[in-house]
């Protein structure tokens, strides 16, 4: 199963364009909210799921962030965008999934201002990565590429390589010949 968690502020395509490939793919995928825990008990728990990205467009997640097991994460995907990165990199249970992916060898996909979360808990140290200009992973290899795949990594400049960071968390997980059936599929001119 792929997680992506979002948070609020996330980048709409950074993380739908993804979605969307991977199932294409015949990859689970579930999304899972980063809310504030600290809702009151008056509150529906609905309300947990529900999260507005960065252009205001509300998405109703899978899951709440608290409800992610083990079992689930073949893949963590974290979008950018502000202040979603924000959010990601300040939530308790993103790192602890993150030091768990980074533990079991799980892929990790980040996007646009993401990777410098990566960055900033020393995971992709002397690795090669690409990040939105000014979110530059610290510690990393910065080539400034659209997409960069360094072991476990996959980062990727921004909204304008959705579709090709999309492509390579399916070729993770799906093979190449997979990525370049849904490329042609999609008319993906790149």
């Amino acid at each position: 199963m792929v997680t992506i968690f979002l948070a609020q502020g996330f980048e709409e395509m950074e993380a739908l364009a993804p979605l969307d490939l991977l199932r294409r793919a015949g990859i689970p995928v579930q999304t899972a909210a980063v809310t504030d825990s600290r809702l009151s008990a008056d509150e529906k728990a609905a309300d947990r799921l529900v999260v507005t990205g960065s252009h205001g467009v509300r998405f109703v997640c899978d899951l709440a962030a608290e409800q992610v097991t083990e079992e689930q994460m073949q893949m963590l995907v974290l979008p950018g965008g502000m202040p979603g990165t924000k959010h990601l990199g300040s939530s308790p249970l993103v790192d602890r999934w993150l030091r768990y992916a980074q533990q079991k060898g799980v892929f990790i996909g980040a996007i646009c201002a993401a990777p410098s979360v990566l960055g900033e808990k020393g995971m992709l140290q002397d690795r090669s990565a690409t990040a939105f200009p000014g979110f530059e992973p610290k510690g990393a290899i910065c080539t400034g590429q659209g997409v960069v795949r360094d072991g476990q990594y996959i980062t990727a400049k921004g909204a304008g390589v959705c579709i090709e960071f999309g492509l390579e968390l399916v070729s993770c997980l799906a093979g190449e010949a997979t990525a370049r059936q849904i490329k042609e599929e999609i008319q993906c001119q790149r």
